[in-house]
């Protein structure tokens, strides 16, 4: 729990706010604004979603988030990281079953690119 938390203030702290498409993160704060307005993240998307931003253009495979987000062995398996990245689709994408931030690699994992 603490290298979590040590990552996740030395990546927001390089940055802590970033833009793509219509959409801004304050990764300070935990809020994010798009045209429908402000609204808070939990802290938990807000690591995956740095991590991710952190990651742009390349694969991220489930159990890399799961290892160095939550901690949890690679051997678990869980939809938890499926579960994620379908919220960011419905916050963050102007049409979520058409995406084009938050894309799945089958069998692998996903790639967010802006």
């Amino acid at each position: 729990m603490l290298k979590r938390k040590r990552w996740y203030t030395r990546s927001t702290q390089t940055g802590s706010t970033y833009r793509f498409g219509d959409n801004e993160i304050n990764f300070e704060t935990l809020s994010y604004r798009t045209g429908a307005g402000e609204f808070r993240l939990t802290p938990h998307e807000a690591m995956v979603l740095k991590y991710l931003i952190d990651h742009r253009g390349k694969i991220v495979y489930r159990k890399e988030l799961l290892e160095k987000v939550w901690g949890i062995s690679s051997d678990i398996e869980t939809r938890t990281v499926d579960n994620f990245i379908l919220r960011f689709r419905k916050y963050f994408e102007p049409a979520p079953e058409k995406p084009i931030y938050f894309r799945s690699i089958r069998s692998a994992g996903y790639i967010f690119s802006d």
